[in-house]
């Protein structure tokens, strides 16, 4: 090579750089005559998340990571509801543009229509991208639990302790989706739901919210779930929201939002898997415990939500906070000296997004000022806010921002009411049916309808209906009662008598061919649900008392979000948990009570015989106790349930393979009738290193059987499903498959697998 004077090598360098300089300048003409790729919908997400990152001020990304309530954008600002407020809308989505914006229970348009719902929605996304400099969308979420239960005239479907009971994951799934698409029809792209959480303690408010007492049956119910949201084709994408993340449901009281102090074994073995598996569905977005788990609130912990979430899971969605819980870190837990030290607590955690429902001010002031103290790195507030562009981009919102509002009202209201009565009827568990006094017989020429719960639809449907804590007063939602449905569906020549007061019930039971009692509690929702004694009413088991002794047959049904101790009602004839089971509960109770449907539900939890029993559920673990209540003693055990046909359990296999168990169940309808039979098939070890449950399920399905059928189902076990954490006391080891015996249970039928 030549030798080149240093004068040469310069006038050389600087012709290169020349020509990069003209290089780049004929990119930025190019992009600015193309547009910048942000704006371009045939190009990588990716690349559109990273070109629009880098065009976004602090202020702007800070804006991103906050969730306003649409209340602050109301009427007077201040929680009066009504008409949308330019001047608001600006504070919230102009001058601290917040990335999202939430409907809580209860915060609808002036006229709840969906109609109105959706002209609301586009209104906000109509002023945040107009009124913004890069024009982004907003993320508009609402708590969608059991249909689009903030609309009135939506189909509201049983709340998922019901959809529990089915054991059916296509009928949750089909659920979802139906809630998936009434909600995109009104312009949301964001549904609160499913909860992962699981019902151990009957005292705790939303034990009604979730599948079950069960980590599996839990876990595959909202994998179901969000796979029903995400799949849902409606007139908007939506993303589904796993909450609330992890152990939540583990008060240590029995009351909402108390502390939790569990074992990390437990933590690790039993309360985290139902996320999990709901997580691996595909969900985008994941919703934080407000709680607190021994000593640590889950919003500041890093421990779940970027060791075991993002690291250990691979979660690659958007986290967020419940109701205001950032906040929290400093005004209720106080681990935090002032607002913007909890800001960096939660967001150096792991939190994408902080549900700030009042002051979109103060999140962007106090985010900024814990930059400027060094507390939060702009490149941690830039993960965060590609990873919610990122689910922008995703739902397409860029694209379609806004829906047709004159489509709404069609596409909502009654929607799928055949898949609600379905789902109803799934859900009914038959747990007492003495001398066959069910189905209704041909001899039963009058039938009296008693209890305070017969005829009233607002506490058929539970709390989070058209308000958080249940339907307002003076609202009246369109639904069929328990009453309604017994009198459309009783045989002609058959009376039903409504007796309105108990005495009326108990003068008209004497002369009665049969009584059908409604009994249940108020509706209510998280801590207004709280229950120290889940039991029924006095005034109720008086009632029901009295009736049993009118000597006629009584069959209670009960509406109700838990378990409750029956008491002087206990012993009736006949005994439907029917739970809170929606808008067409009344049709599902008729069509159980009359035999139009075999009953085929069975309980996702266990039933106390007596208050002070809770918390209660089947892996209880050995103790050295022999006494009956100090080991598990359930009135109705997990999985109970009865049918008006019988099954036998013929014959189980088990095989291993690579990474699961294949088990193999033969079952048969050996009854006159045709029906659906749940097939759990669970676990024990004859010899475990740590205590062991006497049995776990593993494994289910659901199999329709014609009278008389027989069939061999195939189930699979997964391997990680069989695991433990080893170790002492500390539980610090990693979750394992022990060596040994394994013995897979199916009704009576066992058999062993040697794990080596």
């Amino acid at each position: 090579m030549p030798l080149i004077s240093p004068r040469t090598r310069l006038r050389r360098l600087t012709t290169l750089a020349t020509a990069a300089v003209c290089v780049a300048a004929i990119g930025s003409v190019q992009a600015r005559a193309d547009g910048p790729v942000y704006k371009k919908a045939n190009a990588p997400v990716e690349l559109r998340v990273k070109d629009l990152l880098r065009r976004m001020t602090l202020q702007e990304k800070i804006g991103q990571m906050d969730q306003v309530a649409v209340a602050r954008m109301q009427g007077d600002c201040e929680w009066s509801g009504g008409a949308l407020n330019d001047a608001c809308m600006k504070t919230v989505l102009a001058d601290y543009p917040a990335g999202s914006v939430i409907s809580g229970g209860g915060m609808g348009p002036a006229k709840n229509t969906p109609g109105d719902w959706a002209r609301m929605v586009n209104s906000v996304q109509k002023y945040a991208i107009e009124n913004t400099r890069l024009h982004i969308p907003v993320l508009y979420g609402v708590d969608a639990v059991h249909g689009h239960n903030n609309v009135l005239g939506a189909t509201v479907f049983p709340h998922q302790i019901g959809l529990g009971a089915t054991w059916d994951p296509a009928t949750v799934r089909a659920a979802a989706a139906s809630t998936a698409r009434s909600v995109a029809a009104t312009g949301i792209d964001w549904n609160f739901a499913p909860v992962a959480d699981l019902a151990r303690d009957q005292r705790w408010g939303r034990y009604y919210e979730t599948y079950g007492e069960d980590p599996l049956l839990t876990g595959t119910l909202a994998a179901a779930s969000v796979k029903g949201i995400e799949g849902a084709d409606g007139a908007k994408n939506v993303a589904a929201t796993v909450k609330h993340f992890g152990g939540y449901s583990e008060p240590s009281n029995g009351h909402d939002r108390v502390p939790a102090d569990v074992s990390t074994r437990y933590l690790q073995d039993t309360l985290l898997p139902s996320y999990r598996q709901a997580v691996e569905a595909g969900a985008q977005t994941v919703m934080v415990n407000s709680g607190a788990i021994n000593g640590v609130p889950a919003t500041a912990s890093k421990y779940l939500l970027t060791k075991v979430l993002r690291d250990k899971w691979g979660f690659k969605g958007v986290t967020v906070s419940d109701w205001q819980d950032v906040r929290a870190l400093q005004t209720n837990y106080r681990i935090a000296a002032d607002y913007p030290e909890a800001i960096a607590l939660a967001v150096n955690a792991g939190l994408d997004m902080a549900m700030e429902p009042y002051y979109a001010k103060q999140w962007s002031d106090g985010l900024k000022t814990a930059v400027d103290r060094g507390l939060v790195s702009e490149r941690r507030i830039n993960e965060s806010v590609t990873r919610i562009l990122r689910l922008k981009f995703s739902l397409g919102l860029f694209e379609h921002p806004y829906v047709d509002a004159s489509k709404a009202d069609a596409a909502v209201l009654g929607a799928d009411q055949g898949l609600a009565r379905q789902a109803a009827t799934e859900s009914q568990v038959l747990l007492r049916n003495e001398d066959s006094v069910l189905p209704v017989g041909t001899s039963v020429k009058k039938i009296v309808v008693a209890g305070a719960y017969a005829d009233d639809i607002n506490d058929q449907v539970g709390g989070w209906t058209i308000g958080w804590q249940g339907v307002p007063d003076g609202v009246d939602v369109p639904g069929t009662t328990v009453l309604k449905g017994i009198q459309e569906a009783a045989p002609p020549g058959t009376e039903v008598v409504h007796a309105k007061t108990d005495a009326d019930a108990v003068a008209e039971a004497k002369n009665a061919d049969l009584t059908v009692v409604v009994v249940g509690e108020k509706a209510a929702a998280e801590g207004g649900a709280d229950s120290p004694r889940p039991e029924l009413s006095a005034d109720q088991q008086a009632l029901v008392k009295s009736l049993k002794a009118s000597g006629k047959p009584v069959v209670t049904v009960v509406l109700a979000g838990r378990p409750l101790v029956l008491g002087d009602a206990a012993g009736t004839q006949g005994l439907l948990m029917s739970w809170l089971p929606g808008t067409e509960g009344g049709h599902a109770v008729a069509d159980v009570l009359f035999g139009a449907a075999n009953p085929s539900g069975r309980l996702p939890v266990s039933w106390p015989k007596d208050v002070g029993n809770e918390p209660m559920y089947y892996q209880q673990l050995p103790g050295t106790n022999g006494g009956a209540e100090s080991s598990y003693d359930a009135l109705y055990p997990f999985g109970a349930g009865l049918s008006y046909t019988t099954y036998a359990f013929d014959a189980i296999t088990a095989d291993k393979s690579a990474g699961q168990t294949t088990v193999k169940v033969t079952v048969s309808n050996t009854g006159d009738r045709d029906g659906d039979l749940v097939v759990p098939v669970y676990v024990s070890r004859p010899v475990s290193e740590v205590l062991a449950p006497d049995r776990k399920l593993v494994a289910f399905t659901r199999v329709a059987l014609k009278a008389g059928e027989s069939r061999t189902v195939s189930l699979r076990v997964a391997r990680r499903t069989l695991a433990v954490t080893p170790g002492d006391i500390d539980g610090s080891g990693t979750a394992k498959v022990e060596p040994g015996v394994y013995t897979f249970t199916a009704g009576a039928r066992s058999a062993d697998v040697t794990v080596r």
